[in-house]
């Protein structure tokens, strides 16, 4: 099916969202911040990058503006994955070129639906 980046520090999110994925279908590479992730998708050239918004090294916000700024990155949609659910921080998420943003906690067949819809929408 599709393939996808996952960057998330916190190990048992990541495991979750990685198995959930692979459950679908999906070839699955994760990350553990948001450097790994900018690393990672310039080799790899995901359907859709998840990401979660605080993490070590860089964040989330900083990482999509990298990758928002790569010609080869740029068309990639973006979800970011996060418990912070105020307005400014969607805003944030947003502003710096997200296509979607989910609130943490959620429920695998919530994740695997929104990755389903995000995809058909951008003809993956």
């Amino acid at each position: 099916m599709a393939r996808i980046l996952i960057a998330e520090d916190e190990p048992d999110i990541r495991e979750l969202v990685a198995f959930t994925l692979r459950f679908a279908g999906h070839e699955v590479v994760a990350t553990a911040n948001g450097e790994e992730a900018v690393q990672q998708a310039g080799q790899m050239i995901p359907d859709i990058i998840l990401m979660d918004v605080r993490m070590p090294r860089m964040t989330g916000y900083d990482a999509c503006r990298i990758m928002k700024a790569d010609p080869i990155l740029k068309d990639i949609p973006v979800v970011f994955l996060s418990a912070k659910g105020q307005d400014s921080e969607i805003q944030t998420g947003m502003d710096v070129g997200a296509e979607d943003y989910l609130l943490k906690p959620f429920a695998p067949d919530q994740l695997t639906e929104r990755v389903k819809a995000i995809l058909a929408k951008f003809g993956k």
